[in-house]
């Protein structure tokens, strides 16, 4: 044999570029691989470091991917895990509200402006819906114990650009005892809000209390009362516990409140200069 045939056309050639290349397979769940020593399996797991097969009596075994050589379709490749993919961004936490909520927010000191509200059922279905929200913003809701002196009650509180009040009344519709004492209340940093409803109950959607209506009570009859009989009930305050552990977000309230109140927060949390 001639020096040139040993040697080839190129003496300087590097002799690794005759070197057969092993391709890269990453691993997916599911391929079936040979590992070193003729153990083959389906890959079951894949961390940065090793990979687990299983083969087909259930038996599982884990291999180092560094350095170790596989056969895949009967070919010697090299094993890389897949790359990792970047998390989910987390969905915002809702309150019952709908609103954003925020986690961990420590109650804000009380602002000067306060929500009045007619009776202690109307407080408690506040706090059940928007009790985050009033938290966050800061925002104390006072019970009224009925609105027949509401002019007094506003004089009162004494209202003002960094004191503004926002009253919720029941049954406010035109011609209503209530529309006629809301009129009587008319100052630039004080809203009157309202749903049509005789009582705050109405105002919870009658299938989240597993009822088609809200029975109708006659005219001088206690409506609370009268409601809690037809829906056999002894006593109203039973009644009242069954509505409330109902209700468990703004999706279980009549849209006339949701407005009445979002349109109160609103108002008693306008910043002010």
């Amino acid at each position: 044999m001639s020096p040139r045939d040993r040697y080839g056309d190129d003496v300087l050639a590097d002799p690794r570029a005759h070197r057969r290349v092993v391709p890269s397979v990453t691993v997916t769940p599911g391929l079936v691989v040979e590992a070193d020593g003729g153990f083959v399996g389906r890959a079951v797991a894949c961390s940065a470091r090793e990979v687990t097969l299983r083969d087909r009596r259930g038996r599982e075994r884990r291999f180092s991917l560094e350095p170790g050589l596989f056969r895949v379709d009967d070919q010697p490749v090299r094993l890389v895990a897949p790359a990792r993919r970047p998390p989910e961004p987390a969905a915002p936490k809702v309150s019952n509200s709908g609103s954003v909520a925020v986690p961990d927010a420590p109650a804000r000191v009380a602002r000067a402006s306060r929500i009045l509200v007619e009776g202690v059922h109307d407080a408690e279905l506040l706090e059940q819906v928007w009790g985050h929200d009033l938290r966050v913003e800061g925002v104390v809701v006072d019970v009224l114990h009925g609105a027949d002196d509401l002019e007094a009650v506003v004089r009162e509180f004494g209202p003002g650009p960094r004191r503004r009040l926002g009253i919720l009344l029941d049954h406010l519709v035109a011609g209503s005892k209530e529309s006629r004492i809301a009129a009587t209340v008319r100052h630039p940093q004080v809203l009157v809000t309202g749903h049509p409803f005789v009582d705050v109950w109405q105002a919870v959607r009658p299938e989240v209390v597993g009822i088609d209506a809200w029975p109708q009570v006659p005219r001088g009859e206690p409506w609370k009362e009268g409601v809690a009989r037809r829906l056999g009930h002894d006593d109203h305050r039973e009644l009242w516990r069954r509505i409330r552990t109902s209700v468990t977000t703004w999706r279980d309230l009549d849209q006339s409140l949701i407005r009445a109140v979002e349109e109160l927060i609103d108002f008693v949390t306008v910043p002010t200069d």
